[in-house]
């Protein structure tokens, strides 16, 4: 089993930053894709960005390509996204997810997924 805790999120002004942290805990997640995802308020949760096993692929939604980068440290079992040029349509509750098949990338299915952490952007 593997737990995921999602922190960094909170209110920032459009066109800020953050990151957001997703700390696994359990077993290490080194062999792992991992993946970010969204839901905004009255929508379906949608994908955000995958990240594989060693971190040398990844792969975005179109909608923030060139804003968000998603990184890992495995040494610390932790996957990061670091948001640029935020925008109130990035408000959401994001959520990190693991895919527990072994170095598979693209990832299969995602099986474990963290509580969330709210990104809120106002105008």
């Amino acid at each position: 089993q593997v737990q995921l805790v999602e922190s960094g999120g909170g209110l920032v002004q459009a066109g800020g930053s953050l990151r957001l942290s997703c700390a696994a805990s359990g077993r290490t997640i080194s062999n792992n894709a991992m993946g970010w995802f969204r839901q905004a308020p009255g929508k379906q949760r949608e994908f955000v960005a995958s990240i594989s096993w060693g971190g040398g692929s990844t792969n975005y939604a179109d909608s923030v390509k060139g804003r968000f980068t998603i990184s890992r440290d495995n040494t610390k079992n932790t996957v990061y996204l670091q948001i640029n040029g935020l925008k109130p349509e990035d408000t959401a509750v994001y959520y990190c997810a693991a895919d527990p098949s072994f170095r598979a990338y693209p990832p299969r299915k995602y099986t474990y997924w963290g509580q969330g952490t709210q990104v809120t952007v106002s105008s």
